[in-house]
């Protein structure tokens, strides 16, 4: 529920930054609109830093295997400690290619369940799956994750895993009350630059991080049509905002430790008109476009409670070269990773991190390639050395796929907190269902509800779990 919804912008003059701004004549200063929060039900607690029990094989069913579910289960035949135990999606054809993947694998064979739009049920009511896998269309992701959750099971879910507040919620209170890991797929925040510079950041290379970028611009021309009765490009022609903003700030919410010492306090988004929308909805669907909402490209900027600030972007439909952006800014040095991988190290700063040849390091340009290398392999991830061999070979966007599958069975069988919580896919997935709110109020800034319920500064620092 949207509350407050009323608003006034209040305009200042352009010297802002004095402490007593400017203020044009008639303009009043309204809050952020806010957005419910909902009590927490009585009884339950937060899953920060969530541990259950070490599970020696994770026993997994897979829901949905169209696009992305296949190669899921090709990846599972390469994870230690897990076991495919059920297939599942809409067509049986599909089954029974995902069969073929664990044939040819050598492992023993999967139950299989099609033919209906509920077969899915079956397969989280058995009593012998640890973790439900869930690769179906955006708009059946919650209804299976609270099913699994209330047959006991852990739930991965792919990207959005939600699509409104509504739903976040339901995932959040689910979570709390089973006390299972509902984990969001998203597989960017295990880029091997991605790590190396998460870790560059927490060492302090870039000293204090001010300003981070992501983004999604991937011209989906060629994918339209593969999608299951078009229901992505359906999607966008019904839904104004950045229904995709989970790759672009994965990542950069990481960098800042968000409810982790850090939190999202409001955003603001502004967006093109529909330019080309409406012409790709007719080459797809061969039917006239008449109310095409979503915009060639939406841009959302995102103050933190800290005093941070993200840009996030979106545009899936212009023909631009595949960008995530990923930026970080600071008060030391700087990352970038599209459209060329670099990094700027203050001079000063250089010196002290070892940074080699750093007498000629520019503060208007990228380190050479050579002390950029050298800086990637100093600051390589631990989870970039233990698996960057086998991530390579196995693949799935150039490895980070594997690397997150991985890291979900590693952490269910040894008992440690997912690499990503609940919180995380809220936080991630909220941008979606607020950006239209913004949108739809003149760009008005609009708060993030703090989806912990106050304890986003429980924990102080993002890191990834390791068995001692």
């Amino acid at each position: 529920m949207v509350l407050g919804a009323t608003l006034c912008l209040n305009f200042t003059a352009c010297d802002s930054s004095k402490q007593n701004p400017v203020k044009i004549a008639g303009s009043k200063a309204y809050e952020p609109i806010k957005v419910e929060t909902p009590a927490r039900p009585k009884g339950q607690t937060d899953v920060l830093n969530l541990q259950t029990a070490k599970i020696d094989t994770v026993r997994v069913g897979f829901i949905g295997l169209g696009m992305r579910g296949p190669s899921a289960v090709e990846r599972f035949m390469h994870i230690p400690g897990a076991k495919v135990i059920a297939l599942c999606d809409v067509e049986p054809d599909r089954v029974d290619k995902a069969q073929a993947i664990i044939e040819k694998a050598g492992k023993p064979l999967a139950a299989k369940y099609s033919g209906s739009q509920d077969a899915w049920k079956a397969l989280c009511d058995r009593d012998d799956i640890d973790l439900v896998y869930i690769v179906s269309d955006w708009k059946n992701h919650v209804p299976m994750a609270l099913y699994a959750m209330q047959k006991g099971k852990h739930v991965a879910i792919e990207v959005p895993a939600a699509l409104t507040l509504d739903e976040i919620w339901s995932l959040i209170d689910m979570s709390e009350k089973t006390r299972l890991h509902c984990m969001m797929l998203e597989n960017c925040v295990y880029d091997f630059f991605e790590l190396t510079t998460l870790n560059m950041a927490q060492q302090g290379v870039f000293g204090e991080i001010v300003h981070a970028e992501g983004a999604y611009i991937h011209n989906l021309d060629e994918f339209w049509k593969e999608y299951w009765h078009n229901w992505r490009l359906d999607y966008n022609a019904k839904n104004r905002g950045d229904v995709y903003p989970t790759h672009g700030i994965g990542p950069v919410c990481q960098a800042l430790n968000i409810h982790r010492g850090d939190k999202m306090n409001y955003l603001v988004s502004i967006d093109t008109k529909p330019f080309r929308g409406p012409e790709v909805w007719e080459k797809v669907t061969g039917k006239k476009a008449t109310d095409f909402k979503n915009a060639d490209h939406t841009t959302t900027l995102i103050r933190t409670e800290k005093g941070k600030t993200i840009e996030i972007q979106h545009d899936v439909l212009t023909p631009r070269p595949y960008s995530r952006m990923y930026q970080l800014t600071g008060t030391k040095g700087f990352a970038n990773k599209y459209p060329v991988e670099g990094y700027l190290i203050e001079s000063e700063n250089a010196q002290s991190i070892g940074v080699p040849n750093h007498e000629n390091l520019s503060a208007h340009s990228f380190v050479p390639e050579q002390v950029k290398q050298a800086l990637m392999e100093k600051y390589k991830h631990r989870i970039h050395r233990e698996l960057e061999e086998q991530a390579k070979k196995v693949g799935g966007h150039g490895g980070m796929d594997f690397v997150m599958d991985y890291r979900l069975i590693y952490c269910l069988r040894n008992g440690l907190p997912l690499d990503m919580d609940v919180y995380d896919m809220a936080e991630w997935c909220c941008i979606a269902p607020l950006s239209k709110i913004s949108l739809e109020n003149g760009s008005a800034p609009v708060e993030i509800p703090d989806f912990t319920r106050g304890a986003w500064n429980k924990t102080k620092k993002y890191e990834h779990a390791f068995a001692k």
